[in-house]
């Protein structure tokens, strides 16, 4: 039977991609509506996540002269991932699936395919794994391949090299439309929903347009966020740090009182150098890291909006 699909592309500052990407995707939609794999009423929705470009008026145009096709612009930039979860929930019950795929398609859109496949075999979650980075640079490659090593050792349940490339059900989004935190990070969230999954791998490709929209900073932003939404290892290494440091500073306390027993030290040296030992810099970077932690629950308890829709167009 033919599925009912939504394939949502968050959009920030496309202007140069958009129209050949879009292009590209309603091409290959239509070839699997063609096979009967999917519904006719299977659809594209860009989502603007507040572009100071042209990205909302391709999208204006392109929903203007191509059936099927939705467009969601935000108020502001609301970041990525309240992108997604925005053209998610909009469309809630709607259809039977939901792919996320990013504007610049170096994800294989050729993956689309086995992933509907896989779901109507009855995977819930189907997962998009890039398997081969040979496009990117080796420090690219590096970094994110490192990233996802991070995560998983801090405890945060990712996918390795899996990114927002997926597909849900509406069973799954019923569920993710429950999980109310306003710091998102979905590749963590949507393996907590739990249900059948599958992976589906794919060759990652080059750029064809534009720039990268995750650049190292952002990258470092973004596991950061995603360690402290999901993780307290961060808290429990300063414990351990703590433990060591205590036992160091035991060390050269003893180091100190022998100076001191045996005449090598300057008058006041002792007492000096003891409580530096004791609470020097440790002390900061735990009351940071503390810090971090509640400035987050701040972020939750005050229950704003993720995202505000300024249009959408069909």
């Amino acid at each position: 039977m033919a599925s009912r699909l939504l394939i949502i592309v968050p959009c920030y500052q496309e202007q140069d991609i958009l129209a050949q990407s879009f292009n590209q995707l309603h091409t290959y939609l239509q070839s699997l509506k063609e096979l009967g794999i999917l519904d006719d009423s299977s659809a594209i929705c860009m989502v603007n996540d507040g572009s100071r470009d042209r990205t909302w008026e391709i999208i204006e145009d392109l929903v203007k002269n191509h059936p099927h096709t939705r467009g969601i612009q935000l108020s502001k930039n609301f970041g990525h991932q309240a992108a997604i979860l925005a053209g998610l929930q909009h469309y809630i019950n709607e259809f039977d699936c939901y792919i996320t795929i990013d504007a610049d398609l170096q994800d294989d859109i050729t993956a689309i395919r086995m992933m509907v496949e896989r779901f109507q075999a009855g995977a819930a979650i189907v997962y998009g794994v890039r398997n081969d980075r040979q496009s990117d640079s080796w420090f690219k490659r590096t970094s994110a391949e490192g990233f996802y090593r991070l995560m998983q050792k801090m405890g945060v349940p990712v996918i390795f090299n899996h990114a927002d490339f997926r597909l849900i059900d509406n069973r799954v989004l019923q569920e993710l439309n429950q999980y109310q935190e306003v710091n998102l990070f979905l590749r963590g969230i949507i393996p907590t929903i739990g249900f059948q999954s599958d992976q589906v791998f794919y060759k990652r490709l080059e750029r064809q347009a534009g720039e990268s929209k995750y650049p190292l900073s952002k990258m470092l932003i973004f596991a950061w966020n995603g360690i402290t939404s999901f993780s307290t290892v961060p808290m429990r290494l300063v414990l351990w740090f703590g433990i060591v440091n205590f036992m160091v500073a035991l060390g050269i306390g003893l180091y100190a009182l022998a100076s001191l027993f045996f005449s090598y030290t300057v008058p006041g040296w002792t007492s000096t150098i003891l409580p530096m030992v004791f609470f020097s810099g440790s002390n900061m970077v735990a009351i940071g890291l503390i810090g971090e932690y509640i400035g987050k629950i701040y972020q939750e308890i005050k229950g704003r909006p993720r995202y505000i829709i300024d249009k959408h167009i069909e």
